[in-house]
This record gives C-alpha cells, structure tokens and sequence, in this order.
C-alpha cells in the first residue's frame, strides 16, 4: 500500500465521519383512528424534527447544502385521501417564543388537552381527549414550532439568533412548509396557514413570502388574535393610538365583571366604539387645549365605560396603558385580570403596584398544556426526546425587527401584496371579545386600512367570541369557533 493510498483511505474515513455527524430527520411514524360524527377517521402522524439546509456560497464557490437547523413538527394525514381535493393547514402560534401546543391540543388536533375554566380548572396531572371537533375532519394539520420553541434547535455550530427575528422565522417556517409540501406530494393541494396572535404576523407575512420567493400560493388564511401593526399594540410616549383602539375590550372586561349592571353586551361594545371612535381621539388630540368642562366629560365617559373611577382616569390623563387597567380594575377586591383572557381573575402579592406580577389567565392553563404535550408526544405519538420541550420560551429574546429599523412594525402590506398578486386568498379573523393582548378593535382597525380593491374586502371575513386569546378555553366558544374555521376550510378549497 503506498502513503497515496493510506492518504486517500484516510479522506474517506473523514468524509464518512463527517457525514455520519450530520443531523438527520429523526421523524416517527404512528397509526390512530377518530370517530367524528359517527364517521371513522383512520389518520397517519409523523412526528419528529426535519433538518432544515441552505445553500452555501464561500468566496462565490458553492459549499454544500449545509444544515442549519432542525425543525419539530406533528403532522397528521388522513388515510386514503385524495392529495389534490385534500386541504393542508399549516399551523403555528406567536410569542414570538412561542411553540404550536395552544393550537395543536387546545382546537385543531384530533387530541385536546381538558383544562377546566374560569372558576372550574381541572387539577392535576388534568386529562387528554379525543377532539370530536377536529379540523383533522376537513384538512390535513402540520403544527410547526420554530426554532428554539418547542423541540426545534439551531444544529450544533449554528448560532440560533439568525432565527430570532422577523426575517429569519419567516425564511425558516416558509423553508420547512416548502419542504413538507414537496417531500408529501402537495403542491397541487389547497393550503391553508393557520395562526394564533405573532403567528398572525407571520402567517400574512408568509402569504407574502411563500408567493414571492417559491410561487406558492395559498386558498386561505385563519388569523385567530391577531396582530398585524405593531402600532396599535404600542403603548409608547406620544403614540394615542392604542389607548383608543383598546377601548371597547376595557368596556368588554367591565361588562364580563359586572361594572355595567344589566346592560347587554352589545349596547356596552357600541357605546365604546362610538367614543373611541370619535370623540376620544380628538380629546387626546387636543392636548392642554382642551377646556375643564371638555376634560371632565371625556374623564366622565372614560370612567363610566371602563369601570374605572374618575379620579384614577384623571390621574393617567385620560391614557389607560393595559397592564395598568389589568391590574386596576377590581384593585378594591383584592384581585388582579388576566391579560390573555380577562375573563380569569387572581390574587397579587402586592395591591399597590402599577403592573401585576403575573398573569392569572396564563397560570390557568400552562399546567395543563405542558403535561398534556409531554405525555402525548411520548406515551402516545412515540417520539422521544430528551430536550425540554419550551412551550413559551424567552430563548428567543430579543427578538429582531431590523427590516423596520426607522419605522414600525407591520404586516398589513404584505397581507395587502399577498391579497392583490393572488386575488382567490380567503381570510377568516377569530377575534375574542375578553382578549387584553390582541384586542379585536384594533385588528379590526388594521384590516380597514389594509391596501386592496374594495370588490378584495368580499374574501375576508370576522367571527368573534365571548372569550379571550386562546378563545378556544372557554368550551362553548371551542365547539363555535371548530364550526366556524371548519366551514372556512371547505368554502375557501375552491373544489
């Protein structure tokens, strides 16, 4: 053997080794069965993480189809479907940090996680149900968690701050869904993204995305909480806007609680509306301007639809930051209201401060979520992971918008792009009336302005419920809101 052999024999050895410590998918496969209105859904679930890959250019020369990270996803397909008639739903939740499990075993799954409710949560170790309900009836579900939520992680050598940004999570999610389309024989499906609060910023963001980079167009998408301009969310010095489109959800919490005495619902959402509409946002306009009677009529309005007293309005300038009025609003009896789902009250450590220590409606069903996941994923799917599995995860902070660095954050016009290029998108918004972090108001504020021909704002349609974030929580708004997006899916599959 000459020293060329041992030397070519060696390279070998290396480029074996080198191979053999690439990550790979480690997907499993398992059989289930549903029944669904006395119909038997027999369903394949494959489970595990895909290697996402990039082409890589050194010095102008291609350097291999490297990996970069390695994506966790459950997808579920029903047996013996025809792939062009059978719709695919993609689906994810926000944060960002965020992974799918609120979605996944809270509404869409054939599984569901058994929670409780406000005054009802179930304790401990909590229960895991067949989902009667399930979108898996009329669509193909894959719950998607990016990286560094859920199992997702960058693969080792990687740094996975390139994913923690706007930018970054949108290349990734719109990577792995391509993938999954092609390796599934899908394209010629009708596809649907479904997202829950950031994920409504990332799915417009990818109906954009998915047509502009790889031609991918999509029949609909489900916007449940949405957030779609960061500006109306943004309670910053000299930005009047939220505390506007906040309004009606504060008069919405002061009903739920019982501030407005018999007052129907409806009556206290229009009285708000009228006011936040209209006259409050020329009060904060006018500055010093305003005179002492005008003052003391917009502080009037403001008490008597917020719930609030006149002298806290007062006090705050006639500017009601969220966590404050969450925190504000039953102070006299000791207990704070839940940002997610206001509908959850809790105690505090300390009644004096401006800002609750923790939300009472996240406490509520972080348990059973977490337990839920942890046990299906492994007792019952069969895949295994050593990793803890984030559910909500701080990871991924911060959090990069450098694509609107001088401006602020928005997807609006990429939703509008997305509508004009493929004018058959279909768009169905679930807002919760008791949502404090995306309040409805303000999406629907958004989709007012969004830049589309008017004969477009025929594709886009609204279902609200008398719930919060995950308005899915609250049983009878789950059982509505499963009919609803169902119907969305069937109507908007152009079949």
């Amino acid at each position: 053997m000459t020293d060329k052999d041992t030397g070519d024999e060696q390279a070998a050895k290396d480029k074996l080794g080198d191979e053999q410590d690439l990550p790979a998918d480690d997907l499993v496969t398992t059989q289930h069965s549903i029944t669904v209105k006395r119909r038997k859904l027999n369903y394949t679930t494959t489970t595990g993480r895909v290697v996402l890959r990039q082409e890589v250019l050194t010095e102008g020369k291609f350097d291999g189809h490297l990996p970069k990270a390695e994506v966790f996803v459950t997808a579920y397909t029903l047996d013996g479907a025809d792939p062009a008639k059978r719709p695919v739903t993609f689906a994810f939740n926000g944060g960002p940090g965020s992974s799918s499990v609120w979605l996944h075993l809270g509404v869409l799954g054939p599984r569901r996680v058994v929670s409780g409710d406000v005054g009802e949560l179930n304790p401990p170790p909590y229960d895991l149900v067949d989902n009667a309900e399930t979108l898996l009836a009329h669509s193909d579900l894959v719950f998607i968690d990016p990286v560094s939520t859920g199992y997702s992680r960058a693969v080792k050598g990687e740094k996975p701050g390139q994913y923690h940004g706007f930018q970054g999570d949108l290349e990734s999610v719109g990577e792995l869904i391509r993938l999954w389309t092609s390796r599934n024989g899908r394209w010629m499906s009708p596809k649907f993204l479904a997202g829950e609060s950031y994920g409504t910023t990332r799915a417009a963001g990818l109906a954009d995305y998915l047509q502009s980079r790889y031609g991918m167009y999509l029949n609909g998408l489900m916007l449940i909480s949405s957030v779609l301009d960061f500006t109306t969310l943004d309670f910053s010095e000299g930005n009047d806007l939220p505390h506007t489109l906040f309004l009606p959800t504060y008069a919405a919490i002061a009903h739920y609680h019982g501030l407005h005495g018999d007052r129907a619902l409806e009556d206290v959402l229009a009285d708000a509306e009228d006011f936040a509409s209209r006259d409050y946002p020329w009060a904060l306009a006018r500055g010093n301007r305003l005179s002492a009677e005008e003052r003391a009529a917009a502080v009037s309005r403001l008490a008597a639809l917020t719930g609030l007293s006149e002298d806290y309005v007062d006090r705050v300038n006639l500017r009601i930051e969220h966590v404050r009025f969450f925190t504000e609003l039953l102070r006299s009896e000791r207990k704070v209201v839940g940002r997610l789902d206001s509908r959850f009250t809790g105690p505090d450590a300390d009644y004096g401060r401006e800002h609750f220590s923790e939300d009472p409606s996240y406490s509520a069903i972080l348990g059973p979520y977490t337990a839920a996941l942890n046990h299906y994923v492994r007792a019952e799917l069969e895949y295994e992971n050593d990793l803890p599995y984030e559910i909500l995860t701080m990871n991924v902070r911060p959090w990069s918008y450098k694509e609107f660095e001088g401006t602020h954050v928005t997807v609006a016009d990429k939703l509008s792009s997305a509508m004009r290029a493929n004018p058959h998108l279909k768009v169905h918004i679930a807002y919760g009336y008791l949502d404090g972090a995306t309040p409805y108001y303000a999406a629907e504020h958004v989709v007012a302005h969004l830049r589309i021909p008017d004969e477009l704002h025929a594709n886009i349609e609204a279902a609200y419920y008398p719930a919060g974030h995950m308005m899915y929580v609250h049983e009878p708004s789950r059982v509505q809101q499963s009919t609803d997006l169902a119907a969305f899916v069937q109507s908007a599959s152009n079949r």
